[in-house]
């Protein structure tokens, strides 16, 4: 029985690393012969190794894994990865050959190695109808609901809902919740793009807080506008740019 290879797509490194780790368990005969962290860096390697079947992200950097999943065409097997129920759902019921959903399951990826066994011998399916669903779902929003960060060797997965703020912090964005503080390798702007405007408001060029966490707003002693938080003790600085938002405050 030949050997098949495959590629992973994915963008957090401990999501990388723990599906690769799951795999090998799951599937030791399968060969992953790349990974990429975005989705120029997923075609390369798509086109160098030539892969049987692709583990692919949706929302990746660089070019989205839509994109990629276009340009890849019927070259291999596509599963998509997402955190995105909608997504999945779509993916699923119009042929796609799997998705697999973030948090990762043993047992969904189980089922997921066991139909991509069946279908490894046979071509790949069309997903040009598949593509243009996502598209539109896409289009209709789905908003950012949790977000997975890193703790040491642990990886944390926060709802939306109990983050106080975001903050950029060099490379990195700093997550504020009641109790605790976390780094992920997400940039503000891309944050700005996938939360609810209505329940996030950007108040500086590096900050993004929960309407919700927000107690009220007081003047420093230079006059700048900050915001009181309910569960924290630090305030944060609003920018001349976002002042209109608490006009009514």
């Amino acid at each position: 029985m030949p050997q098949h290879k495959a590629v992973i797509a994915e963008d957090e490194p401990l999501l990388l690393a723990e599906l690769k780790e799951s795999l090998a368990k799951l599937w030791p005969e399968l060969r992953v012969c790349a990974e990429a962290g975005d989705g120029i860096e997923a075609l390369r390697a798509i086109e160098q190794h030539l892969p049987d079947i692709l583990f692919l992200d949706i929302q990746l950097p660089g070019m989205s894994g839509l994109e990629v999943a276009r340009q890849v065409g019927d070259k291999c097997h596509i599963v998509f990865v997402t955190a995105y129920d909608k997504y999945a759902v779509a993916a699923f019921e119009q042929g796609a050959v799997d998705y697999v959903m973030k948090p990762f399951s043993p047992g969904r990826l189980a089922t997921t190695i066991a139909r991509l066994k069946d279908k490894a011998g046979s071509v790949p399916a069309n997903l040009e109808g598949l593509l243009q669903t996502l598209v539109e779902a896409n289009a209709a929003k789905e908003y950012l609901r949790w977000i997975t960060a890193s703790q040491g060797q642990d990886l944390r997965l926060i709802t939306v809902d109990e983050i106080c703020y975001f903050q950029a912090d060099n490379k990195y964005t700093l997550v504020v919740t009641p109790n605790q503080q976390s780094l992920i390798r997400r940039p503000i702007k891309e944050l700005i793009e996938e939360l609810d405007p209505s329940a996030f408001w950007q108040i500086h060029r590096g900050t993004l807080v929960n309407v919700n966490a927000i107690a009220g707003v007081t003047r420093d002693i230079g006059g700048q506008l900050r915001v009181k938080l309910k569960q924290r003790k630090e305030t944060l600085p609003v920018s001349d740019p976002y002042v209109h938002k608490f006009k009514q405050m």
